[in-house]
């Protein structure tokens, strides 16, 4: 079983005081409006090199036309300190420019392609270049400040307008397509920020907050030229326009890139290529826009990626979520979602992310045939498998880690059952309509652990994301309180049926629920109730262990304390009647629901293999058996472990 490691605090929505220091510090600290204010603001003769630049000299000016260069007024460029000629070849220069140093030194302006910095075959108006750039072969360059060691290779033009804004202060029409949750663009902004100008519509102080930040931040971004930053490489571009371009940023073959802040670093560079179409957006830190993918008034937040002809309108992407293939429209997604089919996501509501859409899947239906202004809310970690048809309005929200099985087409509805799998109804009941599904509550906890437990390492390992904080941990407060509601209205039912509907049992949508489905999940949801419990008691007795605290153990039960996550287990560990046996007693049922969750885990990858092995002659050659599984072999290590642990407390006590 896997190490309890204590949950961290909840990414909790930010109180609109603390949002509003949130956003204050934010815009006091931010590097790209620094860049920017630094920029704009100058009084000096140049941008780039303040006083230190000098008009061209007779000499200079024969040598640069003896060179194939041209200029209609030699008087309207300068050049800093240290400019020498040698390294300008067949180029015309326009307007007011400003030329930094170029020595010749070789530049990888693609890939294996060596060639010596300066400007050659290239059309430069208005523009500011700083040290050793390498500029060649070069449609036209307009009206951009261009910072030192900067690669432009190929590209037909790059040109910026007198009023950029660089993507910024764009509506996006998140959820109702029509409008009602617009969130306007910010560069900087994490997706929980967003979330809550989105989702808290009727806090009009929080919204006020934030649009008198979002005009604040426009105010202080908004310039009559382009930037490109320094060590940036653009290259085989068919145009440019209007865009902040961050430090090492690469822009390799796109289509367009227009009216964008494109936010990127040394250790976390950005990346548009390979015929990419990105409009009227923000891109951040570490983000992948390639293979033909279209981005258009959208944000995509840190280490996010749109690929393989992904298709992304209108919407905001969280951190580590990958979009491929498939159609993004009006939503807000979180963090950790996979998208890497051809399917549908429309006006969806995803802040908690960590979920799937599988190929075909249609999550879109937010059409009524009078307006589009339905949505839904999905609820963390839902997965939607192969081919589904989900019709809106729908919220999820309540029933996070479930999953819509193959095919399944549902009815608007709200579900609030976690865990659960919904699927196609297994008989025919008189009385029922047609339409509803069969929704079998907890299943994911009894009969699909392996793909629970593997996913909450794996989005922990593959976190790349260095300024959203995360909770990796699935059995927190928040789940496990919709857990005990699930499992009460489960339990009170007046009387048993064979089947139950939404009359009999408020929050299964509409769905049925079996008899057989509704016992085992009551089962179920005790099982872990009792498994959050557990741990959170061998963790607070571990803790007074190593604080020498001996006198506080034999009343742990009843002592409160200041750690929240400790008072809410200890709070349901009393209410359920936990309390009642001893510590030795609950710690050996502690190692006896662990050794249950790492067997569960086990037999739930071994139905791969034995379902497999009935169908395709050669499965065992191919596949690793479930009992080698590196996860399955992870989890009986650390079910050991943790047992041997258990039992060291034992001996202690």
């Amino acid at each position: 079983m896997k190490k309890y490691t204590k949950p961290t605090k909840n990414a909790e929505p930010p109180r609109n005081e603390d949002l509003q220091k949130k956003l204050s510090k934010l815009l006091d600290g931010s590097l790209f409006v620094r860049s920017i204010q630094l920029l704009k603001n100058s009084q000096a003769k140049s941008r780039l090199f303040g006083d230190s630049v000098r008009e061209l000299s007779g000499n200079e000016i024969e040598l640069l036309v003896s060179q194939g260069n041209v200029s209609s007024d030699w008087s309207k460029i300068r050049v800093a300190q240290g400019f020498t000629t040698d390294f300008i070849r067949n180029s015309t220069l326009s307007g007011e420019c400003v030329l930094g140093v170029f020595s010749g030194a070789p530049r990888e302006i693609a890939p294996g392609v060596m060639f010596p910095d300066g400007i050659y075959n290239s059309t430069i108006v208005c523009c500011e270049i700083g040290n050793e750039c390498a500029i060649k072969d070069c449609g036209v360059i307009a009206n951009y400040c261009i910072r030192e060691n900067v690669i432009i290779f190929r590209s037909d033009s790059i040109a910026a307008a007198k009023c950029c804004s660089f993507g910024n202060g764009v509506p996006i029409p998140v959820g109702m397509e029509t409008g009602g949750r617009d969130v306007t663009s910010c560069a900087e902004i994490d997706v929980t920020i967003f979330e809550q100008v989105a989702m808290k519509r009727h806090d009009k102080n929080l919204l006020e907050c934030y649009e008198d930040f979002s005009k604040r931040y426009l105010e202080s971004i908004t310039c009559d030229f382009g930037v490109i930053e320094s060590n940036a490489c653009l290259r085989n571009i068919t145009g440019i326009k209007n865009i902040y371009c961050g430090e090492s940023a690469l822009i390799n073959g796109a289509t367009l890139v227009d009216n964008c802040t494109i936010l990127s670093g040394p250790e976390e560079r950005t990346e548009i290529s390979h015929g990419a179409f990105v409009k009227n957006s923000c891109v951040q830190w570490g983000c992948e826009i390639t293979s033909m993918a279209v981005v258009v008034d959208s944000v995509l937040t840190e280490h996010s990626h749109v690929e393989r002809h992904g298709k992304v309108t209108a919407s905001i992407i969280g951190p580590n979520t990958g979009i491929a293939e498939g159609e993004v429209t009006s939503c807000l997604i979180g963090p950790f979602v996979g998208f890497h089919h051809q399917a549908l996501l429309i006006a969806a509501l995803w802040p908690e992310g960590k979920g799937n859409v599988a190929y075909g899947a249609n999550v879109g239906s937010n059409h009524t045939s009078r307006a589009p202004d339905q949505e839904i809310f999905c609820g963390e970690g839902v997965f939607f498998g192969l081919g589904v048809n989900i019709k809106f309005p729908a919220d999820f929200s309540q029933a996070p880690y479930s999953i819509f099985a193959t095919g399944v087409n549902t009815l608007p509805q709200r579900i609030e059952f976690p865990f659960s799998l919904i699927q196609s109804p297994s008989m025919l009941m008189s009385g029922v309509p047609l339409s509803y599904n069969e929704i079998i509550p907890g299943w994911v906890l009894s009969d699909n652990i392996y793909m629970l437990l593997r996913n909450e390492g794996k989005y922990k390992k593959r976190n790349k994301a260095k300024r959203t904080q995360f909770e990796f941990t699935v059995f927190r407060p928040d789940i496990v309180n919709k857990m005990l509601l699930a499992r009460n209205r489960l339990s009170s039912i007046k009387k048993k049926k064979k089947v139950y509907t939404k009359k009999d049992i408020p929050g299964i949508g509409k769905n049925i629920l079996m008899e057989d489905g509704r016992s085992r999940a009551v089962d179920t949801y005790n099982f872990y109730i009792e498994y959050y419990c557990l741990l959170g008691l061998k963790y607070r007795i571990t803790e007074l262990i190593r604080a020498n605290n001996n006198e506080s153990i034999h009343s742990v039960y009843k002592d409160k304390t200041n750690a929240a996550l400790w008072e809410h287990q200890r709070s349901i560990l009393v209410r359920e009647g936990f309390n009642k046996r001893s510590l030795k007693k609950n710690f050996a049922r502690l190692i006896s629901i662990l050794e249950g969750i790492a067997h569960d885990a086990l037999v739930t990858k071994e139905k791969d293999d034995i379902r497999g092995a009935a169908i395709i002659s050669d499965y065992q050659e191919a596949y690793t058996k479930a009992s080698d599984d590196s996860f399955i072999k992870d989890i009986t290590r650390e079910t050991k472990e943790a047992s041997l642990k258990i039992n060291e407390i034992v001996t202690f006590l």
